[in-house]
């Protein structure tokens, strides 16, 4: 989440006029992410989370995420719901963008998480997984493997800026990917996203999950293989193998990877560690300078791809199978 598009106060009266929320009585930026402009709207009838949708997001697949977090609380997993005004519409504009306002959560996201919160959020993509099978909405990965080398193409020039020979790297890392990358793995509705700054809990119970605006229909475990570069490593680098064992037991649970996505971990964990560098590199070199964001080192996934690219087997990430 960030804010890149200020609302004034007649603007977001203009808006919320036809919605049944009452009087406004805060509206406050969240700084945390770097896709869309958010904002913690407080108004007479409680907390929301107010989103313009800039960037990467198409207008066109707001229906598919919108419907989509109104489908998995149907089938019991805690997150935002849209509200719909008094036409029924989820979606309006304001200061020139598409916007939406959903439910506010609670609860508190952690950039340390502990192994039990590993096991929590292993469970609940686990049951997202399974949740979505029935979803009827469908959506092409907009940042999946065909798009890293255009993402590449944005930074090239500049990506010795960040670390000499970087470019050459990437290339290299871009050229195995395209001749490993496994094509005919189970698919359906993933997260793309479900990092720990998009699972909220409350003590050790996980409260909900937020942030749907990369769901999309991919590989099931290329979504497990984010999760891993998200939550198993520790804040040095070091790869934990306690909570790849808690994540894969828990996410196990719910649903078990078959021999071929065992198989294909090692490359889908290259993948994931590169397609968050690139975005991150991109994002770091090119951020708006007046932004009221916090770009992401790309480095830490930088790091992370070159631990991946030691490993050799799914045992090595903590999927005992």
């Amino acid at each position: 989440m960030a804010v890149y598009t200020e609302v004034n106060e007649a603007e977001l009266a203009g808006f919320l006029a036809d919605y049944d929320l009452g009087q406004v009585l805060a509206l406050k930026g969240i700084a945390e992410g770097v896709e869309n402009s958010n904002f913690i709207l407080h108004v007479e009838s409680g907390y929301f989370i107010l989103t313009l949708y800039e960037k990467r997001v198409d207008e066109r697949d707001l229906p598919f995420f919108l419907g989509l977090m109104e489908h998995l609380a149907d089938h019991g997993l805690t997150c935002p719901q849209p509200v719909r005004n008094r036409h029924g519409r989820a979606l309006g504009r304001l200061a020139g963008r598409p916007a939406a306002v959903v439910t506010f959560l609670e609860g508190m996201w952690d950039n340390r998480p502990s192994v039990r919160r590993c096991a929590a959020v292993g469970e609940a993509l686990g049951k997202l997984h399974q949740a979505g099978a029935s979803f009827a909405g469908s959506r092409a990965n907009a940042l999946g493997i065909e798009a890293w080398p255009v993402l590449f193409e944005e930074a090239r020039a500049r990506a010795g800026e960040i670390q000499p020979d970087l470019a050459e790297e990437i290339e290299k890392e871009l050229a195995f990917l395209a001749g490993k990358w496994p094509r005919d793995l189970p698919r359906g509705v993933i997260h793309a996203d479900l990092f720990p700054d998009n699972v909220l809990f409350v003590g050790d119970e996980l409260s909900g999950l937020i942030d749907f605006y990369f769901a999309c229909t991919d590989e099931l475990a290329y979504d497990a293989a984010i999760c891993v570069n998200a939550w198993c490593f520790e804040p040095d680098g070091s790869f934990n193998i306690g909570k790849g064992l808690a994540f894969f037991g828990a996410y196990e649970s719910v649903r078990k990877l078959d021999a071929d996505e065992i198989e294909a971990l090692p490359v889908l964990v290259r993948g994931a560690a590169l397609r968050f560098a690139l975005t991150r590199l991109v994002d770091w070199l090119n951020v708006p300078s007046d932004a009221l964001v916090h770009p992401k080192n790309p480095l830490e996934y930088f790091g992370k791809l070159r631990f991946h690219q030691q490993i050799n087997n799914a045992r090595e990430l903590g999927l005992l199978r």
